[in-house]
């Protein structure tokens, strides 16, 4: 069998990494793009030092899982006010990366509803006009730095849109460990949980390969040793620093994959539950690790040596390991009854990322 892996992500990990964005950036003029917080945390003050002429514009009000409704004024007035940027340097979590993967694309007519339209067709499309991005994670968990996807929501309507071209993956990540000092413990939970989903996702996943397997194996080991020590020492930047070579390795391995059933699960949880993506994509996991095991021999090798323990004790285990953090894995503890969560994993199967679990053929036909 044959098989095929590409990532076209250019990486710089390492604590000061991000001194290297002048040298990156080649004299090109950048927009940044970061969350409201970083003023107060002096990380845009130290962003505007390390830029310095080449910073065209700040962008400091994105809000978590971006929405249409906040999107739409921020990509107009970017499209209208500085298309002369030649590169966007998004600084941040997923939902600072995933707002400056939305407005790296340009439309014909320079308006947000054009792009939300051509999204809703689900049909491949060529943008009017891209920039290039560089993208600088501040947490360790969402890989959005080494893949193409963004979620953008609208909650008005109860809709996701996912954002997927070829023109939007970044040309260049920047890991620098020194940035997520500061994150508080909440935040470094949910991100190291979203990255052990995308890992174990990328393994019981129809998409998978033996390249993004190497990756997922390694990031799953990881994770299992490094998060519970992290959690315990919050300011050891040797463990920040592997926290986000484990989500590094996660987001190289479901960057050729997909996510799978348990993404597929969250995204309900997050609009009708509002969950934090990292707990909403967490918490099924054992239930999930359970209806993967005994699919296919070649999965449940993978799973096993990822695990590091029999299959047969695994969920119980992977459920402990979560449950640790505070963190509960059943439906019924978030406000679900067993009929409305039987429901929400059937439809989740019939989803885009839920067709990607290697379970789902067979259970829809059992």
């Amino acid at each position: 069998m044959t098989a095929n892996y590409f990532n076209p992500v250019h990486s710089v990990y390492g604590p000061g990494a991000l001194l290297s964005l002048p040298k990156l950036l080649g004299g090109r003029k950048a927009a940044l793009v970061t969350f409201p917080e970083a003023r107060q945390l002096g990380l845009l003050a130290r962003l505007e030092g390390v830029l310095g002429a080449q910073l065209a514009c700040v962008i400091d009000q994105v809000l978590p899982n971006p929405d249409v409704a906040e999107l739409a004024r921020t990509y107009e007035d970017f499209w209208r006010d500085h298309a002369d940027v030649e590169v966007i340097v998004a600084v941040g979590g997923g939902s600072a990366i995933d707002t400056a993967k939305a407005l790296m694309v340009g439309t014909a007519s320079g308006r947000f509803n054009e792009l939300i339209d051509l999204l809703a067709t689900g049909a491949a499309f060529t943008p009017h006009a891209v920039k290039r991005l560089i993208a600088v994670p501040t947490t360790a968990g969402t890989g959005s730095e080494v893949t193409p996807w963004a979620t953008i929501w609208d909650r008005e309507r109860q809709k996701k849109y996912s954002l997927h071209l070829p023109q939007t993956w970044p040309s260049v990540a920047v890991i620098d460990p020194e940035l997520m000092l500061s994150l508080p413990a909440s935040v470094t939970l949910q991100s190291g949980l979203d990255a052990l989903s995308h890992a174990l996702e990328s393994i019981w996943n129809v998409n998978a390969n033996p390249v993004s397997d190497t990756f997922a194996v390694a990031a799953v080991s990881d994770i299992l040793d490094v998060l519970p020590r992290l959690m315990r020492d919050l300011g050891n930047v040797e463990l920040r620093g592997r926290m986000a070579l484990a989500a590094l390795k996660a987001g190289m391995a479901f960057s050729n994959t997909k996510t799978a059933l348990a993404h597929s699960i969250s995204y309900e949880m997050t609009l009708r539950y509002g969950l934090p993506h990292g707990i909403a994509c967490s918490f099924p996991l054992p239930m999930v690790l359970q209806r993967a095991i005994g699919h296919r021999a070649d999965r449940d090798a993978v799973l096993g040596r990822a695990l590091g323990l029999p299959l047969s004790e695994a969920p119980a285990r992977l459920a402990h390991f979560i449950e640790g953090f505070g963190v509960k894995t059943r439906f019924s503890d978030y406000g679900v009854s067993d009929e409305e969560a039987e429901q929400m994993v059937l439809h989740a199967q019939g989803g885009a990322r839920g067709k990607n679990f290697i379970g789902t053929a067979e259970e829809t036909l059992a």
